[in-house]
């Protein structure tokens, strides 16, 4: 994730609001009795300072020094605390099983490929508790960026492309369909998909084991 450094240091706070379902989303974990949450590839801390704004135990990483950095002062001046580590979501993650009750991945599980990003999904269900809930967004199959002002990349593997330039340049990008959705997140019940202009949104609730 060495492109996204390079974009917060020479950017700073690249996202200043949180993602436009979050505040549904936090709200359906009030309900639930969530506490404690995950934001999985936090960068420069929107969702971890909003979150914990509202009053959740807040915990996330981000492999990126500079935006864990840069979110550690945007939580300091907002007199707010949080969990935060640097950390690869390749490796396994920092933390015993099911120790939260919720994971929010937005924009972040794509970024890897297929055996990649079934190897992370299967660590943030090892680190959810069972009936814990996961939110994600992942962009879907037939939306790749292309044409005049995008970025050229080439196809590395099934409905997975590597751009060759511009900001997102050698990080991988997996394209979801509903197929692979659910063939991937099998060992959760998806709740809600919702498709918004290039994404699926999607809230998903782990099994619980019989």
């Amino acid at each position: 994730m060495q492109a996204w450094d390079k974009v917060y240091k020479e950017k700073g706070k690249y996202f200043l609001e949180p993602h436009e379902s979050i505040p549904g989303v936090a709200e359906l974990f009030k309900k639930k009795g969530i506490k404690r949450v995950l934001d999985l590839g936090c960068g420069t801390g929107r969702h971890v300072v909003y979150l914990a704004g509202k009053g959740f135990d807040v915990y996330g990483f981000d492999p990126s020094r500079t935006g864990i950095s840069i979110a550690s002062k945007w939580l300091r001046k907002e007199k707010l605390s949080a969990h935060l580590v640097i950390h690869d979501m390749n490796k396994k993650f920092p933390y015993k099983d099911g120790f939260f009750d919720a994971v929010i991945a937005t924009s972040t599980l794509h970024h890897n490929t297929p055996s990649g990003v079934k190897r992370v999904i299967g660590e943030v269900e090892r680190v959810l508790r069972e009936g814990g809930i996961l939110f994600f967004t992942v962009p879907r199959w037939r939306h790749i960026p292309s044409g005049p002002g995008k970025w050229k990349q080439k196809k590395i593997a099934p409905h997975t492309y590597l751009p060759l330039d511009g900001m997102e340049k050698g990080l991988p990008h997996f394209y979801f369909d509903k197929k692979s959705i659910n063939s991937f997140f099998h060992d959760f019940r998806i709740a809600k998909m919702k498709f918004i202009k290039t994404h699926y949104n999607v809230i998903a609730v782990k099994k619980t084991s019989r």
